[in-house]
């Protein structure tokens, strides 16, 4: 039984509905006790955990001055604003009455109408799209409470004085005298030292009714992790010194704060993602793809579609969504004197990706399509079938959306059969970006790097979504987790530790898709093939019917004129092939015929020869594997008879019958005939004996 501990405002009523629904109203959900009677969690929750009847769960409640930690907003439901106190490191005050109308934080005064406005700034921008969390955050502050915010960058400078301002509290900014209030990123140690001289300053002088504003927390503690540095000491030190003082803290989602400079901030709120509908100032719901875009912007591109868009902007954050579209704008604006046909939705859509792409120094567009790759038909319906999924996540009810929506895949099979072309596929039909980033990458020598290497890959996913992340050779980084105590366990322990957490991390409004490609799945830790997880799907080498249309896709990419009784031949020659070795056979022929030296026509000759040799060097590699492998012959007793490479002398066809293709007409049928090398008619072996 799970066991969850919160803090309510009441905490009386909240242990009366909990224990008399066990025999009352045994379906009692989570979600629905949290609405009746709010309180906070103890431990972060996720959203799935509001869908958990409460009998099911072991329930404590501990009164907020007890609290002892640091208190988290359950997903989803607000929590009345009716607390004060002194703020003290990891506690909340004791509930008191509701002050008094003329002491609430002032409203915001940004107008919100139910329409396309003529200008947005990047400021306005930011304070519409996360109005309803400032608002929790001055309240919060005007409660006296300390609060920790995570969001990207850009959005601080709007927030640093916006969010003190509208609790009604003087900010005060721990920093230089004579640098602006950003500009820490190329701190060096003489910097820092002078930076946490300041803030020390600044929280001995704060008075009761100011708010110290800590812009770059992660920065200022320095390090990429959660190990408490030098640097993190020192700022400890400065920010527990008066515990009274109120603080608004800022840290990236990529960058780690160490946990007990996490808990001097008594709330922790995230500005993640863009919310899908924000309330005007008549309290009407509008989608965000309308508040954030200018009239003139909606008007240029025909069939404009405010709800479709969030899909592909819900990942960016409201700084990064204007230069999107102002560059998309630009792109497709109008010229004086031009005849072009007016750009529409489909066009803004595609200049997203290509922004998100061009401002990304590692996610790509794709091009292919599942068209391209021939075969897999069972393959292509599962998968399609999930990018519709993803695709329509927007229509999904609320309470099925997490479970319905799938994380991630594992394709695996042997190699050259696709399975990144397959991921390719998918980012293209998901209209997404996508980033193939190979397993040995991510891992590094230094405690916590690996970690962080996933935490930024996560967070840049969720910046450029909808987009697809693609760990070629998976196993290399989540292979099963192990008890041994060497570094090196210990280190990809830690990796698939933290790719359990961003997974469970999960948010659906966020078309992020992670796919992971192995050729050795039965060393994949257990815990990522869960299927809320990971879905495995094998792809293996194609079949006869696979191997023609592979055959057919890459003769027409290449240019190469094939008949059908070829292909038919071709796709018996090469059994046992994948579909990477099928391509290099149109490949070769199309190079010796474009830049060989002689010139070779790629006629069925030419491409009877090269399937041949391919069938010899697979014959050459398989004696070679069994050579290394088992150190005897196949069939042979073991120990009796060793053979080593040199010995090893595969038989060779002669050099007048390397030809393996003719396309000459035989008397009983028609078209080319293929033969293998290693294929021998009757007469040649009766000359042979």
């Amino acid at each position: 039984m799970k066991v969850l501990a919160f803090a309510p405002l009441d905490v009386e009523a909240f242990n009366d509905r909990y224990f008399m629904s066990q025999t009352d109203e045994p379906g009692l959900t989570l979600g629905e006790l949290l609405r009746e009677h709010p309180a906070f969690s103890l431990q972060p929750l996720e959203v799935e955990h509001l869908d958990l009847p409460v009998r099911v769960l072991a329930l404590r409640a501990v009164p907020l001055g007890d609290a002892g930690t640091a208190l988290y907003l359950p997903p989803g439901i607000p929590i009345p604003f009716s607390t004060g106190g002194d703020g003290a490191a990891g506690q909340s005050p004791e509930p008191e009455a509701e002050p008094p109308d003329d002491e609430q934080p002032p409203a915001p005064t940004l107008t919100l109408a139910d329409a396309n406005p003529e200008k947005v700034t990047e400021r306005e921008a930011v304070l519409i799209a996360h109005d309803q969390e400032i608002n929790r955050a001055a309240a919060y502050l005007h409660s006296g409470l300390s609060v920790l915010i995570r969001c990207e960058k850009l959005l601080v400078e709007h927030l640093i004085n916006e969010v003190p301002g509208r609790a009604g509290r003087e900010t005060l900014l721990g920093e230089l005298p004579d640098a602006p209030a950003g500009d820490v990123m190329s701190m060096g140690a003489g910097r820092r030292a002078a930076l946490l001289a300041a803030l020390s300053q600044v929280v001995r002088d704060a008075k009761p009714d100011q708010v110290v504003v800590v812009p770059h927390l992660d920065l200022l503690a320095g390090g990429s992790d959660a190990a408490l540095t030098p640097e993190a000491r020192e700022l400890t030190d400065v920010l527990y010194s008066r515990s009274e003082c109120i603080l608004l803290g800022f840290t990236d989602p990529s960058l780690m704060v160490p946990e007990v400079l996490a808990n001097r901030f008594a709330v922790r709120l995230a500005l993640d993602i863009l919310p899908r509908e924000v309330i005007t100032t008549d309290r009407r719901r509008i989608p965000v793809g309308r508040a954030l875009v200018t009239r003139e912007e909606a008007g240029l591109f025909a069939g404009f579609d405010a709800p479709e868009l969030y899909k592909h902007i819900a990942g960016m954050n409201a700084v990064r969504l204007r230069h999107a579209l102002r560059f998309a704008f630009h792109q497709h604006r109008p010229v004086a004197g031009a005849e072009a046909e007016p750009p529409r939705f489909a066009d803004l859509v595609q200049e997203l990706r290509v922004f998100k792409a061009k401002t990304s120094s590692s996610f790509e567009m794709p091009t292919v399509t599942f068209g391209q790759i021939g075969g897999y038909d069972t393959v292509k319906e599962e998968l399609k079938r999930a990018v519709e999924i993803v695709g329509g996540a927007a229509e999904l009810p609320d309470n099925l959306r997490h479970d319905l929506v799938p994380r991630g895949f594992i394709f695996h099979g042997p190699p050259g059969t696709g399975k990144t072309l397959f991921a390719k596929a998918v980012a293209n039909a998901m209209d997404a970006t996508i980033q193939v980033v190979s397993g040995p990458e991510i891992t590094d020598m230094y405690v916590g790097e690996s970690e962080r290497k996933v935490r930024e890959l996560f967070a840049e996913a969720r910046r450029n979504a909808p987009t697809v992340v693609v760990f070629d050779e998976f196993d290399s980084i989540a292979g099963r987790r192990s008890g041994r105590s060497d570094g090196g366990t210990r280190a990809g322990n830690a990796i698939v530790a933290q790719l359990l957490t961003e997974l469970d991390g999960f948010r659906p409004e966020v078309p992020v898709l992670i796919i992971g490609t192995t050729n050795r799945i039965d060393i994949i830790d257990d815990a990522l093939l869960r299927p809320s997880r990971f879905r495995p799907i094998r792809i293996d080498l194609p079949d006869e019917v696979a191997r023609r249309e592979i055959a057919r896709v890459h003769a027409k990419h290449f240019q190469v004129e094939v008949s059908e009784q070829l292909l038919d031949r071709i796709s018996r020659a090469t059994d046992k092939m994948n579909g990477d070795e099928i391509r290099s056979i149109f490949r070769d022929a199309r190079a010796d015929e474009l830049v060989g030296y002689p010139r070779r026509r790629a006629d069925a000759r030419r491409l009877g020869e090269l399937v041949g040799a391919l069938r010899l060097s697979q014959q050459e590699h398989q004696i070679d594997s069994t050579v290394e492998t088992a150190g005897h012959r196949p069939g042979r007793r073991a120990g009796l008879t060793v053979i080593t490479p040199a010995r090893v002398t595969p038989r060779r066809p002669p050099a007048d019958r390397e030809v393996a293709v003719t396309e000459t007409v035989e008397a009983g049928g028609s078209g080319p005939v293929i033969r293998m090398p290693s294929q021998r008619t009757d007469s040649e072996e009766e000359q042979s004996s």
